[in-house]
């Protein structure tokens, strides 16, 4: 099958590579080239696309009100190109927020050691993508207003004690001590989803492994504790983990954990030894890490993202009698991910995306 891609753009060199690296692969064919959000809105309609790749910055009109126009009228799957700078990671998420599906960085050599293999991640999300045209997700919440950014939010509550509590038992009438999510593709609107469900009671420390680029991690980390009752923080090497907050692995970097359950500390690693491993941060490295000092103690969950990435991390924590659960494929970007590990008998479940904050109160006899 053939999908139809329309680039948007408002530099006419980008415009074409990006036209030349798609039509490289001969399942895709670019049939429109946009200079602007008005002319994407326009040709959007005309040339009905199966996906649109899209810039934030234009003249005219933007790519985000592009992104919320199209989303009104004629629902599309839409990939935004990113600047790596904190503003371009605040753009990128408020695209996102407006509907599109996923986003990749604007220079090549950001995305890949090697340019043929930048084209072909390229190629590959944007078919993706297009594989779920047609597809509804939920809308993100919108951010609440704010001055400035803090990578260091106060709490929103008085501060936990370090020491997180014995394992409680869960509704099913497992223990449990923590919460681990692994994400990638479409997963900051699916953790929007999740946690901004969770009370600020919530007795547990949980931690987020999100594929995202390092100055991407700060700005999320950040918007998502405006969002939430919980607070949600970017990791820190050598921080004791707290009940109640949210930690997320920083890109670019591999979130470990040392000590033992009942005071668990976050090492943050550089990764420079270990260039077979794709994504970092990496959720099968994470979760490999927690399933050595939680054993059993664990609600992994896996949400949607392009890949495997998880099921090795998953087999262990399951191994050691954690419960692992996983999206299901209809509210999924990309079932990739969850599709991993259900596919490998690791997840015991398989649920919605509506569902899965509920589920965790329930199985984690959470109130609130």
């Amino acid at each position: 099958m053939q999908y139809k891609v329309l680039v948007v753009d408002d530099s006419t060199f980008f415009r074409k590579r990006v036209a030349d690296f798609l039509e490289q692969d001969p399942g895709l064919t670019v049939v429109g080239q946009a200079r602007n959000g008005q002319e994407a809105i326009d040709m959007a309609a005309s040339l009905n696309p199966d996906v649109i790749t899209m810039d934030v910055e234009m003249p005219v009109m933007d790519g985000i009100t592009a992104v919320k126009k199209i989303m009104a009228q004629k629902p599309v799957p839409i990939l935004m190109f990113s600047s790596l700078t904190h503003d371009g990671a605040e753009a990128t998420l408020n695209a996102l927020d407006a509907g599109a599906l996923d986003f990749l960085p604007k220079k090549f050599e950001d995305i890949a050691r090697e340019r043929a293999e930048a084209i072909s991640l390229l190629q590959q999300r944007v078919k993706a993508l297009a594989r779920r045209r047609g597809f509804s997700r939920p809308v993100a919440p919108r951010p609440a207003a704010r001055s400035s950014v803090s990578t260091a939010p106060a709490p929103k509550a008085p501060t936990p004690a370090p020491a997180a509590p014995a394992p409680l038992k869960s509704g099913s009438g497992k223990r449990y001590a923590v919460l681990a999510i692994g994400a990638s593709t479409g997963g900051p609107v699916a953790l929007q989803t999740v946690l901004t469900a969770l009370p600020a009671s919530f007795p547990y420390p949980i931690f987020l492994i999100q594929h995202m680029p390092g100055t991407f991690t700060s700005a999320f980390a950040s918007r998502m504790n405006n969002l939430c009752k919980i607070n949600v923080k970017e990791a820190e090497n050598g921080e004791t983990a707290r009940p109640g907050w949210a930690y997320l692995a920083p890109g670019g970097k591999q979130m470990l954990f040392e000590g033992t359950s009942r005071a668990p500390r976050i090492r943050i690693v550089e990764d420079k030894d270990q260039s077979n491993i794709t994504y970092k941060p990496s959720v099968d490295l994470s979760f490999a890490s927690l399933a050595r000092i939680y054993g059993g103690d664990v609600l992994a969950v896996i949400l949607t993202g392009m890949g495997a990435d998880g099921r090795e991390g998953a087999r262990s924590l399951k191994s050691r009698g954690a419960t692992i659960w996983a999206q299901d494929e209809k509210t999924c970007v990309v079932y990739g991910m969850p599709q991993a590990v259900a596919a490998a008998g690791i997840s015991s479940q398989s649920m919605a995306l509506g569902d899965i904050a509920a589920n965790i109160k329930t199985e984690m006899s959470v109130s609130g």
